[in-house]
C-alpha cells in the first residue's frame, strides 16, 4: 500500500486524481454561469482591434489567462511543468507552479520545478504553503524563489484541505504576521492564494491590512481538494469529515464580487474551464482567469500539442467576447454591461 504520509506519493496521488471526474464539487457552481455578459451588435472596430493584452507583475501577458498552480516533486511532474511553461510562453500567457514544499524538503526534487530553460520569458509564479512558510526564514523562502526565477510567490491558504489531509496541519496561528514579513522583505512580490475554498471580503481586508495587495481567489466549483484528499484518506473517519466538507467554500465568481473594490489585483482560479469562464471573471473585476484542471487534461490526452491547442481556443473565445462585448482592452472588458443572476447577487457585499 502506498505512503499517503509521504509528499512524493501525495503529489503523484494529486496528479492521478486531479486529471481524473471525481474530485469536483458535486453540488456547487463556480457561479460563473449567473455573469451574463451583455452582446454589442455594433462594437465599432475590426477583430484585430482588440487588444487582450494585460500588465501582471512588471510583465504584458498576451491575454489574461494563466496556467495555474500546477504540479512538482515528481519526473512526471517535471515533464508536465516544463511542457506547460513552454507553451505558457509561446503565447505570452502565466505559469504556475506547484507547492515548492517538496523542494524544500527534498532539494533533489528542484529540478522538476525549474522550467527557465523552456521558458525563459514566461510570468512565473512560486508557490509555498502558509504553514510550512511559517518554519522558515525570509533567506530561504526567497531562496526556493530564486532558484526557480520565479516572478511573484504564492503564498498558499488551505486549511480546509489540511484538516482532512493524512499529516496535514492543524495550526493555522500567525498567517498574517508571516504575510506581513515576506511582503516587507521578500524580493518578489507576494499572492496571497486560496486552495479551492475561495476568499471572503473580511479575508480580503485581513489581506490588505498585512500589505497584501495580490490575491488569487481559487475559490469553490471546480476541483475540491477536500474531495481529493477524502479519496486519501487514510480511516474512515477522516473520509467521512472529507465527505461532509466536500463542497465547502465560497464560489468563484462570488468571491471575485467580494473582494473587487478592494483595490487588489485578483487572478479568479477555482473550476475555470473555458475562454468564456476567463471573460466572465474580468467582467467581474478580475485582471486574469487561471485555469488548472482542463489543462492537466489536455495535456494528459493530447501531450503538449493537446495543451497548445486547448489554450489557443481559451485565448480565442476571451478575445471574441471581448469584441462582443464592444471591449477594446482588458479594462473595457472589466467595465462591460452585464447581468448577475440572483445567487450571485446574493454575495454582493
Amino acid at each position: 500500500m502506498a505512503d499517503r504520509y509521504d509528499i512524493s506519493q501525495r503529489k503523484k496521488d494529486h496528479l492521478a486524481l486531479c486529471a481524473g471526474d471525481n474530485v469536483g464539487f458535486r453540488e456547487k457552481t463556480t457561479l460563473l454561469e449567473q455573469v451574463d455578459l451583455v452582446h454589442s451588435a455594433l462594437p465599432e472596430m475590426h477583430a484585430d482591434d482588440v487588444d487582450a493584452s494585460v500588465e501582471l507583475f512588471g510583465k504584458t501577458l498576451k491575454a489574461p489567462v494563466v496556467v495555474a498552480a500546477m504540479t512538482g516533486g515528481t519526473p512526471e511532474a517535471a515533464k508536465i511543468n516544463q511542457e506547460l511553461a513552454q507553451v505558457a510562453d509561446e503565447l505570452g500567457l502565466g505559469f504556475g507552479l506547484g507547492s515548492q514544499r517538496a523542494m524544500f524538503e527534498r532539494p533533489d526534487t528542484a529540478w522538476t520545478f525549474k522550467v527557465r530553460e523552456q521558458a525563459p520569458n514566461v510570468l512565473l509564479f512560486g508557490n509555498l504553503g502558509l504553514v510550512q512558510a511559517k518554519k522558515m526564514s525570509t533567506a530561504e523562502i526567497a531562496d526556493l524563489c530564486g532558484q526557480v526565477g520565479a516572478d511573484a510567490l504564492c503564498i498558499h491558504l488551505n486549511p480546509a484541505m489540511e484538516i482532512v489531509q493524512p499529516g496535514g496541519d492543524r495550526d493555522f496561528a500567525g498567517g498574517l504576521d508571516l504575510l506581513r514579513r515576506l511582503v516587507e522583505e521578500l524580493p518578489v512580490p507576494v499572492i496571497a492564494k486560496e486552495t479551492g475554498c475561495g476568499l471572503s471580503r473580511a479575508v480580503g481586508i485581513e489581506l490588505r491590512s498585512a500589505g497584501i495587495r495580490h490575491v488569487d481567489v481559487s475559490g469553490a466549483g471546480g476541483t475540491s481538494w477536500v474531495a481529493v484528499e477524502a479519496h486519501r484518506a487514510v480511516d474512515d473517519e477522516a473520509r467521512a469529515i472529507a465527505d461532509e466538507l466536500w463542497d465547502w467554500g465560497i464560489p468563484t465568481a462570488a468571491s471575485v464580487l467580494q473582494l473587487r473594490e478592494l483595490g487588489l489585483t485578483i487572478i479568479a482560479t477555482g473550476g475555470l474551464r473555458r475562454g468564456s469562464d476567463v471573460a466572465r471573471a474580468v467582467a467581474l473585476g478580475a485582471s486574469a482567469g487561471g485555469l488548472a484542471a482542463p489543462v492537466l487534461k489536455a495535456h494528459r490526452a493530447g501531450g503538449i500539442d493537446g495543451a497548445r491547442a486547448y489554450l489557443k481556443q481559451v485565448v480565442a473565445v476571451v478575445r471574441s467576447l471581448m469584441l462582443l462585448t464592444g471591449s477594446r482592452t482588458v479594462a473595457d472588458l472589466q467595465r462591460c454591461p452585464k447581468v448577475l443572476g440572483p445567487d450571485l447577487r446574493a454575495w454582493s457585499p
